[in-house]
């Protein structure tokens, strides 16, 4: 019998390793972009380059969140344009389930597909999912 894991699995598991990097104390996320089962770009939630980092400075607060940071799902578009990497048609996969923000982001860069490891806060991305065939889909074990 094969200890092989599956492929939701093994991404999820580089998405928490991604999230391992950030650099905001207050949520350590991670973010994978795969298309035919082959990462395309990674994400994790930091400051601005060049910029210092929360975990060294503070955090920038505004309605109890820290505006200082970029996202783990936005660093990985980013990290995709950045690099030429079309990800129109992929797949998603984030510790934490993405903010408005993010979601909007993820839809208009063509992910089809969010898979994620816990539901973090903003109920309006299930809602609106759903009213455009966007999947998102809760691995919680």
């Amino acid at each position: 019998m094969s200890s092989r894991v599956d492929w939701h699995t093994y991404f999820m598991n580089i998405a928490r390793q991604a999230a391992t990097r950030s650099t905001c104390d207050r949520k350590n996320v991670g973010a994978v972009v795969v298309r035919d089962k082959t990462i395309l770009s990674t994400g994790y939630n930091g400051s601005i380059r060049g910029l210092p980092h929360c975990d060294d400075v503070g955090h920038q607060m505004e309605n109890g969140h820290c505006v200082a940071t970029i996202h783990a799902e936005a660093n990985a578009i980013i990290q995709a344009a950045k690099n030429g990497v079309r990800i129109e048609g992929a797949e998603l996969y984030t510790t934490a389930s993405p903010c408005w923000n993010c979601f909007k982001l993820i839809v208009n860069a063509g992910v089809v597909t969010v898979y994620y490891g816990e539901f973090y806060r903003d109920e309006r991305s299930l809602e609106i999912a759903n009213q455009l065939g966007i999947k998102l889909v809760d691995l919680r074990e």
